[in-house]
């Protein structure tokens, strides 16, 4: 059986979506793809990743490939959260994502939805939004007047209002291929439908990029990182021609011969935005995020709710960064002092990021204090 380390694993991910070395002559799309999906809960931060990885791209880049060349689409993905994901990979998302078994529904008796509702409410999204782009509102009166009242109930508790009862259906219908999101309107969010497309068998592509991105991988991991039963993540490796490598004391999977790795380890300094995929999906997180870091950079043990400091492949610290108009002040503070190389690095990343985000960046570097209360 084939042995594979961290330090190899770490820096086969890195190599393999870009973050050792931006890639060249590659689009957004083919980023996207090779990141099996790009967050975007922040489209800032969706940009950021996406352009850190491109040589020379912009946050204007991905801007064009999602809402001029049609490249990227801005739809609902894994976990039901807000991806960006290569338009020619939605017909492998919607045949995996469209299989995976409806998770309980939280919502109280005489709130939730039923599923006859659901499916109602899905049907209509897809008639109303082919051929058209609709803010939130008009496509909640559009909903009613092809459903009935009782979609337009507000009866859902959410950032001290109530939304209508049809909303509860808004990541499913995504999830089925009929609608995805539209270009801003001013400072209101659109709908569309996305590009004409038949749903693929997706459940073992799905799985297929994933390990590609992010393995070795067990079922397990695969089920975390999706949102969906173990059980139909066990399925999904299934379908699949697999290799069993030791990994790090345990067992994990690769695809069938897949187990070359760069003979250097990881290196280098890379500043990732909020909830970027390679800290999100890459396990294990304890060595992903050691030591203090497991304390300061996590959330409760969930990743995404800070900016990283990726050092030499692991997380090294956290940084955040003010905006006004040009001017970007970044804080930088790491867990340890730099060394002088990455020190250099350091400066050579943030004007990267300047370039990325098309601004005038600023540096403030401290240090990061972990203590018991912290």
């Amino acid at each position: 059986m084939k042995e594979l380390s961290w330090p190899e694993v770490s820096a086969r991910r890195l190599l393999r979506q870009g973050l050792a070395d931006p890639v060249k002559d590659a689009s957004p799309a083919d980023l996207a793809s090779a990141m099996a999906g790009v967050h975007a809960q922040v489209l800032s931060a969706g940009e950021h990743s996406l352009a850190l990885r491109l040589d020379g791209a912009t946050r204007t880049d991905v801007q064009k490939a999602l809402w001029q060349d049609g490249g990227l689409v801005k739809t609902y993905g894994p976990r039901g959260t807000v991806h960006l994901l290569a338009t020619r990979d939605l017909p492998m998302w919607v045949g995996a994502l469209s299989t995976i078994p409806a998770a309980h529904n939280v919502m109280p008796e005489g709130v939730r939805l039923t599923p006859g509702q659901t499916e109602e409410v899905i049907e209509a999204l897809r008639r109303v939004l082919t051929g058209a782009v609709l803010t939130m509102d008009e496509l909640s009166e559009a909903v009613v007047a092809e459903t009935g009242p009782w979609a337009g109930d507000k009866v859902m508790p959410a950032f001290q209002d109530m939304w209508p009862r049809w909303r509860q259906a808004v990541a499913h219908a995504a999830h089925r291929g009929a609608l995805c999101f539209g270009p801003n309107r001013g400072r209101k969010v659109t709908f569309t439908a996305p590009p004409a497309f038949e749903p693929a068998p997706g459940r073992g592509a799905l799985a297929a990029a994933y390990l590609h991105a992010y393995g070795p991988a067990t079922p397990q991991q695969f089920a975390r990182w999706l949102g969906t039963p173990v059980g139909w993540a066990s399925q999904a490796f299934g379908e699949l021609e697999l290799e069993e490598v030791a990994y790090e004391g345990g067992r994990a999977w690769v695809l069938a011969g897949d187990t070359s790795a760069p003979a250097a380890p990881a290196q280098g300094v890379r500043l990732l935005p909020y909830f970027d995929a390679y800290t999100i999906a890459g396990q294990p997180r304890e060595l992903l995020f050691p030591g203090r870091a497991f304390e300061r950079a996590l959330s409760r043990g969930q990743a995404g709710n800070y900016p990283l400091v990726l050092l030499d492949g692991v997380v090294g610290g956290v940084w955040h960064q003010k905006r006004s108009g040009k001017r970007i002040v970044l804080t930088v503070e790491t867990l340890e002092p730099l060394s002088p190389a990455h020190r250099h690095e350091l400066d050579e990343q943030v004007t990267r990021l300047g370039e990325i985000m098309e601004g005038t960046p600023e540096l403030t570097l401290g240090q990061v204090t972990v203590g018991p209360h912290a």
